[in-house]
């Protein structure tokens, strides 16, 4: 096979979560203990870190592997899903893995994986293992795909584990109580690993201590640490941070909900220092400064325009959504227009309830199959006094919003991770 046959195979052969939802799910890890004694457990060849949480756990994860990679380490980056091309899952030092690597992994397992039957996401995070063994990588910052306990990385055992936050996202499949959710979570917790919570609420608190008691796992609470002394939006967009120890620290991702996942970083940062990683101040500095550039990340807070302005992010959930209506209340402009498109096992109206009234929408729907439909989702958001017009790909609605936005407006395009990946794609950027 070629590359574009492998990714045929890879998209239409297995499960994928971000096509078909739910049913994509595998629950349990007799797959990934299968394919990794396959593989000779690769993971087992450098070190990890582990990364889960409802939200900022991308953000997050490619902040670390900014700073160890600037500290002088091979640092793999497993991330997901991807945005624009299905290489940005798998990176080493920033730079995405090869097309020939993809398809001779795939071609040398294929007769295997049809015997098992994995997902999709069974099979990338294999290749991922398998890459970075390959490669001879340091150290690897992975990513839970989702939940933890049963999600496929879970066959690690990091330096650390860190958990980000808990809110409402994939109930159906992670339950729908936080403590259920944060119980799910929680399952990364590994014996005698330090585990990094980066926020808890009175119905996660007990569950992350209680987990962490049980394996003997040393937990740093960061809303205790309190590492960021203070923290202002500067007018460029970006964060300036006083930390207890990196003072004047220039964060390059400006959303707001960016201040937590510094604060999680920071205490990481402290926790691997204890266990011997050589973590520079200049390589703190240069990570948080300049992580878009080392690592490629796309898609939080990101301004890809001017004259009219134009932001594009990824949250897609309600706490995420919250976030982004106060940074947008911030914006300065004469109008707010807003793309929107929402994955319909969302809770769509939670995060309709939530948005400006006064802004312009152009309602439109990702090009995959879990995306609700256009016209169902305006005829949803009038219920809550949005208003605007429907647009069947993102593309049409973002020329909409470009024809009828003036220089001094604010385009915002949102609602979902795969809307950004098309408003790539549509804006080549």
């Amino acid at each position: 096979m070629n590359y574009t046959q492998t990714l045929d195979y890879l998209y239409n052969s297995l499960p994928v979560f971000q096509k078909i939802g739910s049913s994509a799910y595998k629950e349990g890890l007799e797959n990934s203990h299968a394919i990794d004694q396959r593989l000779n457990h690769p993971h087992q060849k450098y070190k990890t870190i582990h990364v889960a949480g409802t939200n900022g756990k991308g953000s997050t994860s490619h902040l670390l592997a900014a700073i160890l990679q600037k500290s002088g380490y091979k640092t793999g980056l497993y991330t997901s899903p991807h945005l624009v091309d299905f290489r940005e899952r798998i990176k080493i030092n920033g730079k995405m893995i090869s097309e020939d690597y993809v398809v001779s992994f795939v071609d040398k397992h294929i007769d295997f994986f049809d015997q098992i039957h994995p997902s999709f996401f069974e099979v990338t995070t294999a290749m991922a293992f398998d890459y970075f063994a390959h490669e001879e990588v340091d150290v690897a910052v992975i990513e839970v795909g989702l939940g933890g306990r049963l999600d496929c990385t879970n066959i690690i055992t990091p330096d650390v584990s860190i958990i980000t936050n808990i809110s409402f996202d994939h109930i159906a499949l992670l339950g729908n109580t936080l403590s259920a959710i944060a119980a799910e979570k929680a399952g990364i917790i590994k014996p005698n690993i330090p585990v990094v919570i980066g926020e808890t609420l009175p119905e996660t608190k007990n569950v992350f201590l209680q987990k962490a008691h049980s394996e003997k796992a040393p937990v740093v609470l960061v809303e205790e640490e309190n590492p960021i002394l203070s923290a202002e939006l500067s007018d460029t967009g970006k964060w300036i941070f006083a930390t207890k120890d990196y003072p004047n620290l220039i964060g390059e991702l400006g959303g707001l909900v960016q201040e937590k996942n510094a604060a999680t970083v920071l205490c990481a940062i402290r926790i691997l220092k204890e266990k011997g990683y050589k973590i520079s101040d200049s390589a703190v500095y240069e990570g948080f400064a300049k992580v878009v550039e080392i690592t490629g990340l796309q898609g939080r807070w990101q301004c890809i325009g001017t004259n009219p302005k134009i932001i594009l992010d990824t949250g897609h959930n309600v706490d995420g959504i919250k976030f982004l209506v106060k940074q947008l209340e911030k914006e300065k402009q004469n109008r707010l227009n807003i793309v929107i498109g929402i994955v319909e096992d969302k809770d769509v109206d939670s995060i309709l309830k939530l948005l400006p009234k006064d802004a312009i929408y152009y309602f439109t729907k990702a090009s995959i199959p879990r995306a609700l439909n256009e016209t169902i989702l305006a005829d949803k958001a009038l219920c809550f006094g949005l208003k605007g017009k429907s647009y069947s790909t993102v593309g049409q609605a973002i020329d909409a919003a470009r024809e009828i936005a003036g220089v001094k407006d604010v385009i915002f395009i949102g609602g979902s991770t795969f809307v950004v990946a098309d408003a790539l794609l549509t804006l080549k950027v």
